[in-house]
């Protein structure tokens, strides 16, 4: 399996002891280090609008830009995120003209306002959800000139801008882009210009509280990206991609991309990042059809939990008597919680797996066909095979295993695939390893350590339960 996590992080997420009280938004500078514009792309102003905020995420985990630079914000309103609400504390995206500083946002828009003003930022991509399909006439309720899914937003046909001013000319260019490569002709694309700029009616002057409408008076081109929420999320983040690649394409900035371009692959690629490491890779947890709790995880007596998300936009945040863990607007596990001291004398152990020995990190999966085995520590070492039980044992070290050998209730995985294997000093944790056996699915099956490239940063987090 592999972990696509090429962005290199800028600002720190972080979580409370109170759910969600402080989970702030992430930039993530994906520059090629080759000339070019630099475009900025948000996502999740909105928290009930997956389509947008998991394109944003794709382009943090798959893409890799090969001239100009692409900044990426997926995450913009976590908290409102991870409730699945538009807006925990009213609509932040109306709130880019005039706002209280006491409003709980304020301190987020004032820093997202600063990275649109930024010199460097060419032009903006803001990513959403609206329901039916946009079109300039009326075809039926679902689709007329009142519905958003389904279009670009400009809001004025063109600016005086250094670059890329020609507003209506590079959104038709896009959603003709999106129409060659429909699902349905339903969902086309067209262009829906608010006109904001005249002020004229309740639809204009509401966006001209909006996040694009403030970059646009800031000179900065900017557009509305909008995915249909008839369709499913990963449908909806599909077509986000097509319209957001053929922007790039206009605004001359290169890129490659890991998977073909299509609603299944689009699937296929948002679950390959659904990991979690934990204490600089001590615990590394696969959390794709993860069991809804997760029992006995050790975590480091009297500390904060540090951890480190495989996709921007997964969160842990405390719950009763556990933590759990967000994927988006999804609810993926619970960690229950052992609190131990830990110990640092040791990284790996030796393992042989189907026969073949071999040193394992600790953080690591590693695929068994028929068998596996820890090789014997020292003395003041034990293995604990989670769902493997014999009496008398203090260490279940140099024993060959089998899946049949381990309680399938205890598997990670709700598919009794892939089981934890702990390693202690005493009664201190050392580090975990998985072994996924043969039954688990393919993309499961390689090796996998949760480190980054040389040229990357994942996001980490603290959550401190006052412990």
């Amino acid at each position: 399996m592999r972990y696509a996590l090429t962005a290199l992080l800028l600002l720190t997420m972080a979580a409370t002891a109170h759910a969600g009280a402080n989970l702030d938004f992430t930039l993530h500078k994906l520059d090629s280090g080759r000339p070019g514009p630099t475009i900025l792309v948000v996502g999740g102003v909105q928290g009930d609008e997956p389509g947008g905020f998991s394109a944003a995420a794709l382009l943090i985990s798959h893409y890799k830009i090969t001239s100009g630079a692409v900044w990426v914000v997926p995450n913009l309103n976590f908290l409102s995120i991870i409730r699945c609400s538009r807006g925990v504390y009213g609509d932040m995206n109306r709130k880019f003209a005039e706002l209280d500083p006491s409003d709980p946002q304020y301190a987020a828009i004032q820093k997202i306002k600063a990275i649109i003003t930024n010199p460097k930022v060419d032009a903006v991509l803001h990513l959403h959800d609206g329901w039916g399909y946009y079109s300039p006439s009326f075809v039926s309720e679902w689709q007329c000139p009142l519905r958003w899914g389904q279009s670009v937003i400009i809001d004025q046909d063109d600016i005086t801008a250094k670059k890329f001013g020609n507003l209506r000319e590079l959104a038709s260019r896009a959603a003709d882009a999106a129409n060659a490569h429909l699902y349905e002709p339903i969902h086309a694309y067209h262009v829906k210009d608010t006109h904001t700029h005249d002020l004229d009616n309740e639809t204009a002057r509401e966006m001209s509280k909006t996040l694009t409408y403030f970059a646009i008076g800031q000179g900065k081109p900017a557009f509305g990206i909008e995915g249909s929420k008839n369709l499913p999320p990963p449908l909806r983040t599909y077509y986000h991609l097509r319209v957001i690649e053929s922007f790039l394409h206009s605004f001359g900035i290169t890129f490659e991309r890991t998977f073909d371009l299509s609603a299944p692959h689009v699937a296929e690629a948002l679950q390959e990042n659904l990991a979690m490491s934990f204490f600089d890779n001590r615990i590394f947890l696969d959390l794709r059809n993860a069991r809804s709790r997760l029992n006995y995880i050790p975590l480091k007596k009297d500390s904060a939990v540090e951890y480190r998300p495989g996709s921007p936009i997964m969160a842990l945040v405390s719950a009763d008597k556990g933590l759990q863990v967000y994927f988006g607007n999804t609810n993926v596990t619970q960690l229950d919680p052992e609190y131990r001291e830990f110990d640092s004398s040791i990284d790996h152990v030796r393992m042989a797996i189907d026969g073949n020995r071999r040193d394992v990190p600790f953080g690591s999966m590693v695929p068994v066909d028929r068998t596996f085995r820890v090789e014997p520590l020292p003395q003041d070492y034990r293995v604990n095979i989670i769902g493997f039980s014999r009496p008398g044992l203090v260490s279940e070290a140099g024993l060959d295993m089998t899946q049949r050998d381990i309680q399938p209730s205890y598997s990670v995985d709700k598919a009794g695939s892939i089981y934890r294997v702990e390693v202690y000093r005493g009664e201190k944790f050392c580090g975990m390893i998985l072994v996924a056996f043969h039954d688990a699915p393919p993309a499961r099956m390689a090796t996998t350590r949760l480190r980054p490239p040389l040229r990357q940063l994942e996001k980490t987090g603290r959550i401190n339960l006052g412990r």
